[in-house]
């Protein structure tokens, strides 16, 4: 099976990770020639990007489409770029010519809901945020609560932000709301079997968010609620919809033997359990994003691909399941659209009963927020200790557990990691995530786990792969994430560029100079299989600050 992937940007989250995932079901995902792809604030060369997916669609299985990338040369160049919304609309037009090429060719694709950061940091937007920028997102939470009848400073905040700021942004903002309109009718007209609309860095009231609202309405009335879904996240996107790829497609390959139609019959789809062993912690909306997390968890599933199911009960909980488990959260399961999710307490989340393929233990958000990037506070012991042990008695049991650390944002929750590492079952789960926003990790968590299935129902699962990609999340996620980089940002001029790329090289070879020495410390002091197995080597950084990292791993001699 091959699949193409139009990636979000050039980052390795967008265009490697998928990759990676893909390989644990022996899966193979091509994405575009690097030339073509952006360079942080430069787009990609947006009408070839279009003319390489024409071309590849006669070659793969299935088609994952950043429609971003598309349609403005990236993430970035969707909030910076001065195209028409016409000229964007043209481009995603090439859908609409692939489609009668190939009618039986999966399609799914995802749309970004314009974001708004509240910070005064341009290194992602246009030009005027340096100065605007927390005005800007507070103005646009201003007209939410204007739109729902809410008290609010509208008038007052449009007063701080220059007339001429105001309107580049909003109508920015329509263009983009245009656009995404218009792949609401992808989705309807059958060009696309399934959209994503996402968002990131969002809160409960903002200009994104009453976005979101209308473009929901328009999602209702038209009845697309079983092809759209709608729930907060980015950069995880391109894994979750190559995740959806394997478990709709991976008997759906172009010369399918008949057997494996039946087994996918019998098999049916990917079930996910999904666990909270903090009291609370499923009702919680993290830091960046505008649904409990319970909610978000539950659409991550969906958008995969799989459904959720109840987690079935270890011999350790069936003698008191009875009297203790009252009445779980129902959750969300296949492709509801609930913005509410019920408190299931320290107890499973489910849908539908039977039994899971694969249990995700969530690490509820923190209640205080905390975020690795600013430096977190010290977490509460006896919720790791609930976690790990949960893990643990899954594990034993023989379970296939991913560990979604959503605690902070921006960086694994050391004590958990550590724990996970000291009672052995770090290297013994399927999948790990901890890093940037609650959507990120989750959706990655989910990816994993989707492929670990499939490609056991596939003949066998890549050990090797799934080995790489966890060891891979946890050097980023807890050794650098949550341990280096804040280290590293303690000094000058490291501290200056989380966000804003270094002006002198040699400041970004002597930190990776640092890093290269780090990181092993840091990481291997964990022990484990997956530490023994790979050497940390040639650490890099994509957009030339010190948020993301990337590196190899090599195998051990």
């Amino acid at each position: 099976m091959r699949i193409a992937l139009l990636p979000l940007d050039e980052r390795p989250v967008n265009a490697t990770l998928p990759a990676h995932i893909a390989a644990i079901a022996g899966v193979e995902v091509l994405t575009p020639p690097a030339e073509l792809l952006p360079r942080m604030r430069t787009p990609g060369r947006a009408d070839e990007l279009a003319g390489w997916l024409a071309e590849v669609a006669a070659e793969v299985d299935a088609l994952v489409v950043s429609l971003d990338m598309l349609g403005y040369g990236g993430l970035i160049g969707s909030r910076t770029t001065q195209d028409a919304a016409s000229a964007v609309v043209q481009r995603l037009a090439i859908l609409e010519n692939i489609r009668p090429r190939f009618p039986r060719l999966p399609i799914t694709a995802v749309t970004t809901v314009m974001r708004a950061s509240r910070s005064y940091s341009p290194a992602e937007e246009p030009e005027y945020w340096s100065q605007h920028g927390v005005e800007l997102h507070d103005l646009g939470g201003a007209l939410h609560r204007e739109f729902l009848g809410e008290p609010h400073e509208r008038e007052r905040l449009a007063a701080t932000v220059p007339t001429d700021v105001q309107a580049d942004f909003w109508l920015r903002r329509l263009r983009n709301h245009t656009v995404d309109l218009f792949t609401l009718g992808l989705a309807g007209r059958g060009t696309l079997d399934t959209l994503l609309v996402t968002a990131d860095d969002t809160a409960p009231r903002a200009a994104g968010s009453l976005e979101q609202v209308w473009l929901r309405h328009w999602v209702s009335a038209t009845g697309l609620d079983t092809r759209v879904l709608m729930y907060p996240g980015a950069d995880e996107v391109g894994s979750v919809l190559v995740a959806r790829a394997l478990a709709d497609g991976a008997a759906g390959e172009l010369h399918e033997r008949v057997e494996q139609v039946e087994q996918r019959e019998q098999d049916g789809a990917v079930r996910i359990a999904v666990e909270f062993r903090e009291e609370g912690g499923a009702d919680r909306i993290a830091p960046y994003e505008n649904v409990p997390i319970a909610a978000g968890v539950a659409r991550q599933i969906a958008a995969a691909g799989a459904e959720v199911v109840p987690a079935e009960p270890t011999d350790v909980e069936s003698s008191r399941a009875e009297s203790s488990r009252g009445e779980s959260g129902r959750g969300e399961s296949g492709r509801a659209e609930s913005s509410r999710a019920e408190s299931t307490g320290g107890k499973p989340m489910g849908g539908e009963a039977g039994e899971a393929d694969a249990v995700i233990v969530v690490h509820a958000p923190d209640p205080h927020r905390g975020d690795w990037a600013r430096r977190g506070e010290a977490t509460d012991r006896a919720v790791v200790e609930a976690v790990v042990d949960r893990v643990a008695e899954l594990v034993e049991v023989g379970h296939s557990v991913g560990v979604a650390d959503v605690r902070y944002v921006n960086g694994a929750d050391p004590a958990l990691v550590r724990a996970l590492a000291d009672r052995g079952v770090l290297d013994r789960i399927r999948a790990y995530g901890g890093w940037n926003t609650a959507g990120n990790t989750v959706g990655s968590v989910v990816a994993a786990l989707v492929a670990h299935v499939v490609g056991h129902r596939r003949g066998g699962v890549d050990e090797i792969a799934e080995s790489r990609l966890r060891w891979h999340r946890i050097v980023e996620d807890y050794a650098y994430q949550a341990v280096v980089r804040g280290e590293l940002a303690q000094e000058q001029p490291y501290g200056d560029h989380m966000s804003v790329p270094f002006p002198d090289p040699a400041d970004v070879e002597s930190y990776l100079e640092r890093c290269a020495k780090r990181l092993p410390e840091v990481a291997e002091e964990l022990g484990g299989a997956d530490a023994r197995r790979w050497l940390i080597s040639s650490p890099r950084l994509p957009w030339g600050r010190t948020f993301e990292i990337d590196f190899d791993l090599v195998p051990r001699a």
